[in-house]
């Protein structure tokens, strides 16, 4: 199994597992928890993929996606309400910071296949990071948290993304710079939030 398929599988896992606990909070049936986990774990990659003009989507092709986050949303479903008592605030944030990094790089890298100069493969990334979360929030009906806080979130995948692009440039190994430029954004990430960094506020 190539790298950046177990990288997209755990982001997909972590995303699916946030939205899980926002479909908890909003009180969603089977339904609504499988539609807002299928969004927040396939939302970004699906936006990139159309700007980037592949066909299928990544999700299409692999069906195996799919299929995981549709059985998991049916046994996730009677287990949210335990789940939501014993999972912290902490660890909602740790998953959602592990989810930015390895979703970002995996967009960087995809579009470094399709060709893209370097600016836009970093906005790639950007997208495929940061996208899902904010197609959850709206479904969710609330203003997405990337919008709001203050919190220097996208800048977080946009660093790291240069990070690897820099890496790969200056000859490093293409794992090396994907597993390293993933956990600077995931460290980065949960840096803002501990001391509570913020942008212009």
């Amino acid at each position: 199994m190539h790298l950046i398929t177990v990288i997209e599988i755990v982001a997909i896992l972590v995303g699916a597992f946030s939205g899980f606990i926002e479909a908890r909070r909003k009180r969603m049936d089977v339904v609504g928890v499988f539609t807002v986990a299928f969004i927040a774990a396939f939302g970004g990659g699906t936006l990139r993929d159309i700007l980037l003009d592949k066909r299928p989507l990544f999700w299409v092709i692999h069906q195996e996606y799919a299929i995981l986050i549709f059985v998991l949303a049916l046994v996730a479903t009677p287990l949210i309400r335990t789940l939501r008592q014993i999972v912290s605030e902490r660890l909602i944030v740790i998953a959602d910071a592990v989810g930015l990094g390895l979703f970002s790089v995996a967009g960087v890298s995809s579009a470094l296949d399709a060709h893209m100069p370097l600016f836009i493969a970093s906005m790639m990334g950007v997208i495929t990071g940061i996208f899902g979360g904010v197609m959850r929030d709206i479904v969710c009906n609330e203003v997405p948290m990337v919008f709001r806080d203050g919190k220097p979130y996208a800048i977080c995948a946009f660093v790291g993304n240069w990070m690897f692009l820099l890496l790969g440039m200056n000859g490093f190994p293409h794992d090396f710079a994907l597993w390293s430029s993933a956990m600077f954004i995931v460290v980065f990430r949960l840096v803002t939030w501990k001391f509570d960094l913020r942008l212009g506020r």
